[in-house]
């Protein structure tokens, strides 16, 4: 049985709690369209989340790849199109690292775009009751790093290998003190998640219509 590897990190930023990581966990040893889902947790850090990638994407061979993040002050599940070659930090990560423009890869093209139908998965997540839009920026902080590493690797030696990246809305928890900002439950995370991968699995070409910003 192929695998589809979904990542998320661990809390950062004096935070309890990270959805990803609940996500994940929830997810681990589900099976979806005859694939087996393997959840693993990255740490926020520069200098160590790649290498765990790369080494999680050796072990398991996985078909898909689906790596997740908090974005707190979202209202919805977003799909990134586009990872950057750049780390630039506006806080440190959890080893204390505050990179400031520097390359993910030196060398590295400028960006990547994620290949998955992320037009037709957003359509199946909110099928399924999950708020979800495309997104044109993962940040410049470790979720965006891992994003472009992974596309790196699908580039560079992987290239049967489909991967893209995930931003989640805060969770209910982590707004208690912020009435303010918008949040969104595990349990409508989780669904919308599992009808993306399976809509990635199952589709080959994307939906052609007309999802981009004005500004």
């Amino acid at each position: 049985m192929q695998s589809v590897l979904v990542t998320g990190f661990e809390p950062f930023e004096g935070q309890a709690v990270n959805p990803s990581h609940e996500l994940v966990r929830l997810l681990d040893g589900e099976t979806i369209a005859g694939h087996a889902l393997v959840g693993a947790v990255l740490p926020v850090a520069f200098a160590d989340a790649p290498t765990a990638l790369a080494r999680l994407v050796e072990r398991h061979a996985p078909a898909l790849v689906l790596a997740t993040g908090l974005a707190g002050g979202r209202a919805a599940l977003s799909l990134e199109r586009v990872a950057i070659n750049l780390a630039d930090a506006r806080i440190a990560d959890n080893a204390g690292a505050r990179p400031v423009d520097a390359a993910v890869v030196a060398g590295g093209p400028d960006a990547y775009f994620s290949d998955l139908p992320l037009k037709a998965m957003r359509a199946a997540m909110r099928a399924a009751g999950a708020p979800t839009e495309l997104s044109l920026s993962a940040g410049s902080f470790v979720c965006n790093q891992v994003f472009y590493a992974l596309c790196h690797l699908r580039a560079t030696r992987l290239s049967s290998m489909r991967c893209g990246f995930l931003h989640l809305p805060w969770l209910p928890v982590q707004v208690l003190d912020l009435p303010l900002q918008p949040s969104m439950d595990i349990e409508t995370m989780v669904a919308g998640v599992r009808a993306g991968i399976a809509c990635a699995l199952g589709t080959t070409t994307d939906l052609a219509v007309g999802t981009g910003p004005t500004h």
